[in-house]
Protein backbone atom coordinates (compact mmCIF):
# COMPACT_ATOMS: atom_id res chain seq x y z
CA UNK A 1 0.00 0.00 0.00
CA UNK A 2 2.93 2.46 -0.81
CA UNK A 3 0.35 4.35 -2.84
CA UNK A 4 -3.49 4.89 -3.04
CA UNK A 5 -5.60 6.62 -5.42
CA UNK A 6 -8.30 9.17 -4.18
CA UNK A 7 -10.72 11.32 -6.12
CA UNK A 8 -8.91 9.87 -9.39
CA UNK A 9 -5.09 11.05 -7.37
CA UNK A 10 -2.22 8.70 -6.94
CA UNK A 11 -1.22 9.76 -3.26
CA UNK A 12 1.94 8.66 -1.54
CA UNK A 13 5.74 8.60 -2.19
CA UNK A 14 7.01 10.12 -4.91
CA UNK A 15 3.90 11.82 -6.12
CA UNK A 16 2.60 15.03 -5.22
CA UNK A 17 1.01 16.43 -1.83
CA UNK A 18 -2.84 15.79 -1.19
CA UNK A 19 -4.54 18.35 0.26
CA UNK A 20 -7.55 17.86 2.44
CA UNK A 21 -9.31 21.42 3.88
CA UNK A 22 -12.37 22.95 5.11
CA UNK A 23 -14.48 24.34 7.64
CA UNK A 24 -15.02 21.95 10.59
CA UNK A 25 -18.73 21.80 10.06
CA UNK A 26 -21.47 22.82 7.88
CA UNK A 27 -22.47 26.57 9.28
CA UNK A 28 -24.79 27.40 6.50
CA UNK A 29 -25.10 26.34 2.79
CA UNK A 30 -23.56 29.78 1.40
CA UNK A 31 -20.69 29.20 3.72
CA UNK A 32 -19.60 26.01 2.71
CA UNK A 33 -20.17 27.44 -1.25
CA UNK A 34 -17.83 30.29 -0.43
CA UNK A 35 -15.05 28.14 1.48
CA UNK A 36 -15.18 25.66 -1.13
CA UNK A 37 -14.29 28.07 -4.58
CA UNK A 38 -11.71 29.98 -2.32
CA UNK A 39 -9.76 26.78 -1.37
CA UNK A 40 -10.61 25.38 -5.05
CA UNK A 41 -8.53 28.52 -6.29
CA UNK A 42 -5.30 28.66 -3.21
CA UNK A 43 -5.18 24.99 -4.27
CA UNK A 44 -5.61 25.03 -7.69
CA UNK A 45 -2.94 28.18 -7.93
CA UNK A 46 -0.33 26.11 -5.92
CA UNK A 47 -0.83 23.21 -7.97
CA UNK A 48 -1.75 20.59 -5.79
CA UNK A 49 -4.66 17.75 -5.89
CA UNK A 50 -7.43 18.45 -3.25
CA UNK A 51 -10.62 17.54 -1.64
CA UNK A 52 -12.89 19.84 0.33
CA UNK A 53 -13.95 18.64 4.11
CA UNK A 54 -16.79 19.59 6.01
CA UNK A 55 -18.58 17.79 8.56
CA UNK A 56 -22.66 17.93 8.62
CA UNK A 57 -22.57 16.08 12.01
CA UNK A 58 -20.34 16.84 14.98
CA UNK A 59 -21.67 14.06 17.13
CA UNK A 60 -18.71 13.86 19.10
CA UNK A 61 -18.52 17.21 21.02
CA UNK A 62 -17.34 17.91 24.27
CA UNK A 63 -20.53 19.02 25.65
CA UNK A 64 -24.14 18.31 24.54
CA UNK A 65 -24.91 21.94 24.21
CA UNK A 66 -22.33 22.48 21.62
CA UNK A 67 -23.06 23.14 17.60
CA UNK A 68 -23.14 20.04 16.15
CA UNK A 69 -24.13 21.02 12.28
CA UNK A 70 -27.51 20.63 10.11
CA UNK A 71 -27.51 16.83 10.52
CA UNK A 72 -27.70 13.96 8.28
CA UNK A 73 -29.93 14.56 5.51
CA UNK A 74 -29.51 18.49 4.96
CA UNK A 75 -25.90 18.29 5.54
CA UNK A 76 -25.08 15.71 2.70
CA UNK A 77 -27.47 17.72 0.51
CA UNK A 78 -25.53 20.86 0.92
CA UNK A 79 -22.28 18.66 -0.02
CA UNK A 80 -24.00 17.71 -2.87
CA UNK A 81 -24.45 21.44 -4.23
CA UNK A 82 -21.02 22.12 -2.82
CA UNK A 83 -19.61 19.10 -5.26
CA UNK A 84 -21.64 19.59 -8.32
CA UNK A 85 -21.07 23.62 -8.61
CA UNK A 86 -17.66 24.18 -7.35
CA UNK A 87 -16.84 20.47 -8.76
CA UNK A 88 -14.51 19.76 -6.07
CA UNK A 89 -14.32 16.22 -4.69
CA UNK A 90 -16.05 15.94 -0.62
CA UNK A 91 -14.88 14.23 2.38
CA UNK A 92 -16.70 14.21 5.28
CA UNK A 93 -17.12 11.73 8.32
CA UNK A 94 -19.54 9.45 10.01
CA UNK A 95 -20.12 8.13 13.09
CA UNK A 96 -22.09 5.46 13.05
CA UNK A 97 -23.10 2.37 10.21
CA UNK A 98 -26.34 3.74 9.54
CA UNK A 99 -25.15 7.39 7.84
CA UNK A 100 -22.63 5.39 5.52
CA UNK A 101 -24.73 4.42 2.83
CA UNK A 102 -25.93 7.63 2.29
CA UNK A 103 -22.81 9.70 2.90
CA UNK A 104 -21.38 7.08 -0.18
CA UNK A 105 -24.06 8.50 -2.43
CA UNK A 106 -22.48 12.09 -2.44
CA UNK A 107 -18.82 11.84 -1.29
CA UNK A 108 -15.58 10.86 -2.41
CA UNK A 109 -14.19 9.94 0.85
CA UNK A 110 -15.32 9.07 3.84
CA UNK A 111 -13.33 9.82 7.01
CA UNK A 112 -13.57 7.36 10.35
CA UNK A 113 -13.24 9.88 13.47
CA UNK A 114 -9.82 9.16 15.68
CA UNK A 115 -12.68 7.99 18.57
CA UNK A 116 -13.98 5.11 16.43
CA UNK A 117 -10.92 4.01 14.31
CA UNK A 118 -11.16 0.84 16.18
CA UNK A 119 -14.88 0.14 15.59
CA UNK A 120 -14.58 -2.71 13.23
CA UNK A 121 -18.27 -2.57 11.94
CA UNK A 122 -17.83 0.98 10.71
CA UNK A 123 -14.69 0.31 9.45
CA UNK A 124 -15.51 -2.42 7.57
CA UNK A 125 -18.72 -0.72 6.31
CA UNK A 126 -16.90 2.87 5.25
CA UNK A 127 -14.22 0.73 3.32
CA UNK A 128 -17.36 -1.83 1.30
CA UNK A 129 -18.82 1.68 -0.23
CA UNK A 130 -15.14 1.53 -2.59
CA UNK A 131 -14.92 5.17 -1.43
CA UNK A 132 -11.70 6.36 -0.23
CA UNK A 133 -10.96 6.10 3.42
CA UNK A 134 -9.58 8.49 5.84
CA UNK A 135 -9.20 6.82 9.10
CA UNK A 136 -8.10 9.06 11.62
CA UNK A 137 -5.75 7.44 14.33
CA UNK A 138 -6.70 7.57 17.54
CA UNK A 139 -5.66 10.12 20.37
CA UNK A 140 -4.52 6.92 21.96
CA UNK A 141 -3.31 4.68 19.34
CA UNK A 142 -0.06 3.79 18.50
CA UNK A 143 1.61 4.44 15.09
CA UNK A 144 2.82 1.07 14.45
CA UNK A 145 -0.81 -0.42 15.78
CA UNK A 146 -3.09 1.46 13.84
CA UNK A 147 -1.78 -0.86 11.02
CA UNK A 148 -4.63 -3.03 12.73
CA UNK A 149 -7.53 -1.19 11.86
CA UNK A 150 -6.01 0.20 8.34
CA UNK A 151 -6.20 -4.01 7.41
CA UNK A 152 -9.92 -4.10 8.62
CA UNK A 153 -10.61 -1.80 6.30
CA UNK A 154 -7.85 -3.15 3.42
CA UNK A 155 -9.32 -6.54 3.79
CA UNK A 156 -12.38 -5.96 2.96
CA UNK A 157 -11.33 -5.28 -1.07
CA UNK A 158 -10.47 -1.70 -0.61
CA UNK A 159 -6.47 -0.47 -1.15
CA UNK A 160 -7.48 2.97 -0.70
CA UNK A 161 -6.88 3.63 2.58
CA UNK A 162 -5.32 6.87 4.18
CA UNK A 163 -4.16 7.02 7.99
CA UNK A 164 -4.49 10.17 9.66
CA UNK A 165 -2.00 11.35 12.52
CA UNK A 166 -3.98 13.81 14.65
CA UNK A 167 -2.00 14.08 17.49
CA UNK A 168 -1.69 11.51 21.11
CA UNK A 169 -2.90 12.40 24.54
CA UNK A 170 -0.11 13.96 26.39
CA UNK A 171 -1.87 13.78 29.78
CA UNK A 172 -4.65 15.83 30.55
CA UNK A 173 -5.96 18.52 27.91
CA UNK A 174 -2.75 18.24 25.98
CA UNK A 175 -1.93 16.30 22.89
CA UNK A 176 2.05 15.55 21.35
CA UNK A 177 2.68 14.13 17.90
CA UNK A 178 5.34 12.26 17.82
CA UNK A 179 7.15 12.39 14.54
CA UNK A 180 8.75 9.01 14.39
CA UNK A 181 5.36 7.91 14.16
CA UNK A 182 5.23 8.82 10.09
CA UNK A 183 8.36 6.82 9.38
CA UNK A 184 6.75 3.87 11.66
CA UNK A 185 3.46 3.89 9.04
CA UNK A 186 5.16 4.28 6.24
CA UNK A 187 7.63 1.58 7.00
CA UNK A 188 4.43 -0.77 7.57
CA UNK A 189 3.59 0.18 4.16
CA UNK A 190 1.04 2.98 5.07
CA UNK A 191 0.25 5.91 3.11
CA UNK A 192 0.24 9.09 5.87
CA UNK A 193 -1.15 12.41 5.90
CA UNK A 194 -0.90 14.95 9.01
CA UNK A 195 -3.88 16.80 10.16
CA UNK A 196 -2.18 20.03 11.52
CA UNK A 197 -5.20 21.55 13.48
CA UNK A 198 -6.68 18.95 15.38
CA UNK A 199 -3.05 18.20 16.23
CA UNK A 200 -2.78 21.34 17.98
CA UNK A 201 -6.12 20.86 20.41
CA UNK A 202 -6.17 21.57 23.96
CA UNK A 203 -8.86 18.89 24.31
CA UNK A 204 -11.91 19.68 26.83
CA UNK A 205 -9.42 21.93 28.50
CA UNK A 206 -12.29 25.22 29.18
CA UNK A 207 -15.49 24.93 30.53
CA UNK A 208 -17.10 22.39 28.26
CA UNK A 209 -14.80 23.30 25.04
CA UNK A 210 -12.02 22.44 23.15
CA UNK A 211 -9.22 24.71 22.95
CA UNK A 212 -6.42 25.04 20.48
CA UNK A 213 -3.26 26.64 19.74
CA UNK A 214 -3.22 27.76 16.22
CA UNK A 215 0.23 29.45 16.48
CA UNK A 216 1.55 26.23 16.47
CA UNK A 217 -0.13 24.38 13.04
CA UNK A 218 3.00 26.00 11.04
CA UNK A 219 5.42 24.48 13.18
CA UNK A 220 4.26 21.06 13.18
CA UNK A 221 3.10 21.01 9.34
CA UNK A 222 6.82 21.90 8.49
CA UNK A 223 8.09 19.27 10.81
CA UNK A 224 5.66 16.79 9.41
CA UNK A 225 6.70 17.56 5.73
CA UNK A 226 10.17 16.95 6.65
CA UNK A 227 9.36 13.93 8.21
CA UNK A 228 7.85 12.63 4.37
CA UNK A 229 4.00 13.11 4.71
CA UNK A 230 1.77 11.81 1.78
CA UNK A 231 -0.96 14.33 2.83
CA UNK A 232 -1.75 17.63 4.75
CA UNK A 233 -5.17 17.95 6.27
CA UNK A 234 -6.27 21.46 7.59
CA UNK A 235 -9.57 23.12 9.16
CA UNK A 236 -9.61 26.04 7.22
CA UNK A 237 -12.09 29.36 8.23
CA UNK A 238 -13.05 32.51 6.84
CA UNK A 239 -13.03 34.14 10.52
CA UNK A 240 -11.37 31.12 12.98
CA UNK A 241 -12.54 33.25 16.31
CA UNK A 242 -16.15 33.28 15.46
CA UNK A 243 -16.13 29.30 13.99
CA UNK A 244 -18.97 27.44 15.60
CA UNK A 245 -16.59 24.57 16.04
CA UNK A 246 -12.84 24.25 16.57
CA UNK A 247 -12.24 28.08 16.07
CA UNK A 248 -8.89 27.91 18.44
CA UNK A 249 -7.45 25.26 15.81
CA UNK A 250 -8.88 26.53 12.47
CA UNK A 251 -6.50 28.49 10.37
CA UNK A 252 -7.75 31.59 8.55
CA UNK A 253 -7.38 31.28 4.33
CA UNK A 254 -3.95 33.09 4.67
CA UNK A 255 -2.81 31.38 7.40
CA UNK A 256 -3.82 28.12 5.38
CA UNK A 257 -1.64 29.86 2.04
CA UNK A 258 1.37 29.81 4.12
CA UNK A 259 1.65 27.03 5.57
CA UNK A 260 1.26 25.39 2.49
CA UNK A 261 3.75 26.73 0.57
CA UNK A 262 5.76 26.64 3.57
CA UNK A 263 4.92 22.84 3.18
CA UNK A 264 5.64 22.66 -0.21
CA UNK A 265 9.02 23.90 -0.37
CA UNK A 266 9.76 21.94 2.29
CA UNK A 267 8.81 18.62 0.58
CA UNK A 268 10.67 19.92 -2.95
CA UNK A 269 13.77 20.96 -1.10
CA UNK A 270 13.83 17.31 0.31
CA UNK A 271 12.72 15.74 -3.08
CA UNK A 272 9.08 14.47 -1.77
CA UNK A 273 7.59 16.66 -4.55
CA UNK A 274 7.69 15.95 -7.90
CA UNK A 275 8.56 18.70 -10.31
Amino acid sequence: MSTIQLCGHTVGAGHKLFVIAGPDSIESEDMALRHARLLKEMTSRLGVPYAFKCSYDKANRTSGKSFRGPGLKEGLRILDRVKREVGVPILTDVHETSHVGPAAEVVDIIQIPAFLCRQTDLVEAVARTGKGVNLKKGQFVAPKDIVHSAKKAVETGNPNVLVTERGATFGYNNLVVDMRGFAQMREAGLVVCFDATHSVQLPSSGDGQTGGERKFVSLLARSAAAAGIDALFTEVHEDPDRALCDGPCSLSPQMFEDVLRQVLAIRRALGHEPA
